[in-house]
């Protein structure tokens, strides 16, 4: 069993926006990052873990998509879905100085280019 030490299970939901007043846990994001102790995505653990660093996109009554997080050149960070490059990636707005701990909020651009906010609902160890 491989060592999972620093690995989290993050839980997205839509934050409060148009259309859905009191967001939505219908729509979201869980993945699996390292993150440190104050919840700020590891760069040094994802090279470690990358092959565990799964994500799972989940829009109501869509089919889920699964794909990856992926961290850029540059130090930007994202969500892939087709590693032969078929779709569009999304991106997260400035993920590495986030703060993954319930009740924080993050925003996300899809391969549409509409950027959503979410809550961070959970964050378990794996």
């Amino acid at each position: 069993m491989p060592d999972t030490k620093g690995l989290k299970t993050v839980r997205l939901n839509l934050a409060r926006q148009k259309g859905y007043p009191d967001g939505s846990d219908r729509h979201g994001y869980r993945f699996t990052a390292p993150l440190d102790e104050s919840g700020h995505l590891d760069a040094d653990g994802w090279k470690k873990h990358r092959d565990l660093c799964r994500v799972v996109r989940f829009w109501g009554d869509e089919e889920d998509d699964i794909g990856h997080l992926i961290h850029r050149p540059g130090g930007s960070w994202g969500f892939t879905y087709d590693l032969a490059g078929d779709e569009g990636d999304e991106s997260g707005w400035k993920l590495s100085s986030h703060s993954f701990v319930p009740g924080e909020y993050v925003s996300i651009r899809d391969e549409d280019g509409e950027l959503n906010t979410f809550r961070v609902v959970t964050v378990d160890d794996v």
